[in-house]
Parts: structure tokens; sequence; C-alpha cells
């Protein structure tokens, strides 16, 4: 699969990961829009949110939990967002399942950053 996320998993390309588990895999976004902006994927290939189903939702679940953790442990405490696009038209530009963690300031709303 030629999947850039896949591949970060895989350790083939690097990254600067801030949580790992046996279904979660969290790193810094290499773009960030706010102080702190993590990304957070299944290991499990998923192509986005419209995508999700019975079979793999749990790692839904699983993903907010490890943000819960990486947002406690780093003492982001004033507040956080989280944010997923699905498709093209959405902002997604990896065909891979991910939510933005994103603190670090006080965020208003601009469609065209997400802060």
């Amino acid at each position: 699969m030629d999947c850039l996320f896949c591949k970060i998993i895989a350790g083939e390309i690097p990254s600067t990961k801030v949580y790992e588990d046996e279904n979660v895999f969290a790193f810094k976004d290499i773009n960030p829009i706010a102080p702190v902006h993590y990304l957070f994927i299944p290991k499990k290939h998923i192509s986005g949110a419209a995508a999700v189903n019975a079979e793999n939702a749990d790692v839904v679940g699983k993903i907010f939990t490890a943000i819960a953790k990486v947002a406690a442990d780093e003492k982001i405490e004033s507040g956080f967002r989280v944010i997923t696009n699905n498709g093209e038209d959405a902002g997604q530009t990896v065909p891979h399942l991910h939510f933005h963690l994103l603190a670090g300031t006080k965020m208003g709303w601009s469609p065209e950053t997400g802060v």
C-alpha cells in the first residue's frame, strides 16, 4: 500500500512520535497550525471517517483515549481541539483516518486554518 501514514507507522518515513500503543500511533505534524499540533492515527489502515464501520469503530474510541492521555501527560489543561477531515473537499490530504490535536493557543475559528 502506498499510504504516507502507513509508511510512517512502519518506520519507513521518519516522524517525531508522541504516543504509540498496539492500535494507535501519534506524531507531531510537520506543518503545525498551533503550538501543539499532533496527528493521531489508527495503525490499521482506514481511509477516512466515512470508512468507519461496525468492524473497525472501536479504534476511534482508542484514539480518543490516547488523545486524552497525551493531553493529560503534557498538562494541556486550558483546552484543546480535535479535528478530522473526510475527503478532498473537507481538506483531507492523506487518505488514512487521522485526528489533529491542536492546543497551546486561544482558538477562534477560521475555515482556512482551523484555528
